[in-house]
């Protein structure tokens, strides 16, 4: 949208869609918070599994015009994510004797690499010169009234998807908002247009996202279950401060859990307060000419990978999967479902070996748990439904 010159309507549209999710988000957790979380709390090892199975077949369904380039994307996300030390035995895997890979690949290096450092040579081979020029007005910041009908459907449905996910120890937000771009693209009527400035495609995903902040607070204030790293970082500070997160909480504590509660809604305003008055900031510095732009960009970006081990070897590897990420471009492969493996491989790895043990290496006992057997079901006809395209395309052509 930023090249078509809309970067305007996009930003404004993304704090729309924030202050939805959260708002949805912040409702569920006052209405169905210890709801939402014995559910969440009935999900075992098994049920895990199969969550994170669908999951990955259902990132495959990001590449729209070919299901097999989305599924060798999350295969090779799934290789990524098994680089390191094992978890359980220690044994290094695909670390080629380098111990910089001993810790795994950096999440974002990946995700930088890809998407930011990819974006940046691909605009410099494209020799993208021509930044906004022109007085940016209020008006030019609003989106059309058929615009703003059509984004009110995926935020709703980003919300939805988000509560979902949030609520579950583990999943993340950054799930969450994959998964509502993979619905979105694949319920639209006219998938070409995502990646080239479809408005859902920036509603939905932002709305998800918000959302599943919002939800990952209901596992960790009414169970002690940290739905996230964050919301693990804000359980430790709960505690340090002598306040134990769990069922005692609400009925102990009814001023810190509606307390907490009400700063969220005073946050949540605050987003629409401060964010959209300064988008005219941000959509200025589209106005930089991009010869200066990106170098600054890219410094950045390898100042923040750096700083997280202070390691160079970080460096390179963000240059390196940007130029990966810039090679799958021009291939036509989507970096999508590559990071929606990365990130839920290891958790699939886990989930299944302590499904396992619990079974006692029953596969059919794992399966056969009412729940596991729906979700695997679920994921058994997404990948029916794919090979079922892949034969009907080839016998058309």
């Amino acid at each position: 949208m930023a090249r078509a010159g809309r970067a305007g309507v996009a930003l404004f549209i993304t704090t729309i869609a924030s202050f939805v999710g959260g708002s949805i988000g912040i409702i569920m957790l006052m209405a169905f918070g210890p709801t939402v979380a014995r559910f969440a709390l009935a999900f075992g090892p098994a049920e895990y599994f199969a969550l994170m199975a669908l999951g990955l077949v259902a990132a495959a369904g990001v590449v729209q015009n070919s299901p097999l380039k989305g599924l060798a994307m999350v295969l090779l996300g799934l290789l990524l994510g098994s680089v390191g030390a094992d978890v359980n035995t220690g044994e290094a895997r695909l670390t080629f004797g380098l111990l910089h890979l001993y810790d795994g690949i950096s999440l974002v290096a990946l995700a930088m690499g890809l998407f930011g450092v990819a974006e940046i040579i691909s605009s410099i081979a494209e020799r993208r010169g021509a930044p906004i020029t022109g007085r940016i007005t209020l008006r030019s910041m609003l989106p059309e009234r058929a615009e703003a009908r059509s984004t009110a459907l995926p935020m709703l449905r980003g919300s939805g998807i988000g509560c979902f996910f949030g609520a579950l120890p583990g999943a993340g937000q950054s799930i969450a908002a994959f998964i509502a771009y993979a619905v979105e693209k694949r319920s639209s009527k006219t998938p070409e247009r995502f990646g080239r400035g479809a408005i859902e495609g920036v509603a939905a995903p932002e709305a998800a996202n918000n959302a599943a902040v919002q939800a990952a607070f209901v596992p960790t204030l009414t169970m002690g279950i940290p739905g996230s790293a964050t919301m693990a970082l804000m359980m430790g500070a709960l505690l340090i401060h002598g306040i134990t997160p769990g069922p005692a909480l609400i009925t102990e504590n009814p001023e810190i859990f509606w307390g907490l509660t009400m700063s969220f809604w005073v946050g949540n305003i605050m987003l629409l307060v401060l964010n959209i008055p300064l988008i005219g900031l941000w959509v200025r510095l589209l106005q930089v000419p991009y010869h200066y732009l990106y170098p600054v960009i890219l410094c950045l970006i390898c100042i923040g990978v750096y700083s997280l081990n202070y390691s160079l070897f970080d460096v390179g590897m963000v240059l390196g999967f940007g130029a990966l990420g810039y090679g799958m471009r021009l291939l036509g492969f989507e970096p999508a479902p590559v990071l929606i493996g990365f990130v839920l491989g290891p958790m699939l790895e886990e989930n299944l070996r302590r499904a396992m043990l619990l079974a006692r290496g029953d596969v059919m006992a794992m399966a056969s748990r009412p729940l596991t057997a729906v979700l695997l079901g679920l994921t058994a006809l997404l990948l029916a439904r794919m090979v079922w395209r892949v034969l009907r395309e080839r016998s058309i052509a």
